[in-house]
């Protein structure tokens, strides 16, 4: 069985960006996981960190049982993700425990740091998974891989870079038919929409993945789509494993 990992910075984040790729994939008999690098402690005005980290735990877990996928959560900070020794550790160690034949990150350009040092961090812990030198300083900890998986980058937050700027995709998936479930993954997330509504006066949470679903999807010549870029540079994978099992759309 293949197995895909979506480790982004927060939850929530892989429903947004990945979701209904992520269905897709499930649908064809993947095994899937989906990680946060933090448990969204930052997120409330309402609760403590302790408090609230268990509630968005709880609430990313309820939202992957959706598509029959396992939760993970890497228990690093909000606002408080950077590229040093025990951050590479954790997601090196959850590459290795899981072992998956693609994984999915935040592009390196996107509208928050939390997001950008992720996306660093599971590039290296996809290619230095297979060290088996690397030390996680976990015991027991799981084995070395023998292979660097695929690795996509998803579309930035809102379709642009941090300077305005396009993204730029090599591939987009039609989640056209599965963007009921993906909306459903999403509402899962209470407590998050509560903080948007109070922090970011963004209301509709779901209804702007949509907005943005819809924004690709145009590009892609379908109804909804989600966008991604392969890391292609050496020595990674060349072949696109993610197109070529869902069918690339709208480029080429």
């Amino acid at each position: 069985m293949k197995k895909a990992l979506a480790l982004m910075a927060h939850p929530d984040d892989v429903e947004i960006f990945a979701g209904g790729s992520l269905a897709r994939l499930q649908e064809k008999g993947w095994a899937i996981h989906i990680a946060s690098m933090t448990p969204g402690d930052c997120g409330s005005n309402e609760h403590s960190a302790s408090e609230v980290s268990g509630m968005r735990r709880a609430e990313a877990a309820k939202s992957a049982s959706l598509i029959q996928a396992t939760y993970h959560c890497l228990d690093r900070r909000d606002l408080r993700i950077f590229y040093d020794e025990p951050t590479l550790q954790a997601a090196v160690e959850c590459v290795r425990s899981i072992d998956p034949d693609l994984v999915i990150t935040h592009p390196p350009s996107d509208y928050m740091p939390d997001h950008e040092m992720t996306s660093l961090a599971v590039r290296a812990a996809c290619f230095g998974s297979p060290a088996p030198n690397f030390d996680t300083g976990r015991r027991p900890a799981a084995a070395a891989t023998n292979r660097i998986p695929h690795l996509y980058y998803s579309a930035p937050a809102g379709g642009e870079t941090i300077f305005g700027q396009p993204g730029t995709y090599s591939l987009f998936i039609d989640v056209s038919e599965v963007i009921g479930l993906k909306a459903d993954m999403l509402a899962c997330h209470e407590s998050q929409r509560r903080w948007l509504q109070q922090q970011h006066g963004m209301d509709h949470y779901v209804e702007e993945m949509k907005r943005w679903g819809r924004e690709l999807g145009s590009q892609a010549g379908v109804e909804y789509a989600e966008a991604f870029r392969q890391h292609v540079g050496h020595p990674y994978p060349q072949d696109d494993l993610l197109g070529d099992t869902l069918g690339a759309v709208g480029l080429g």
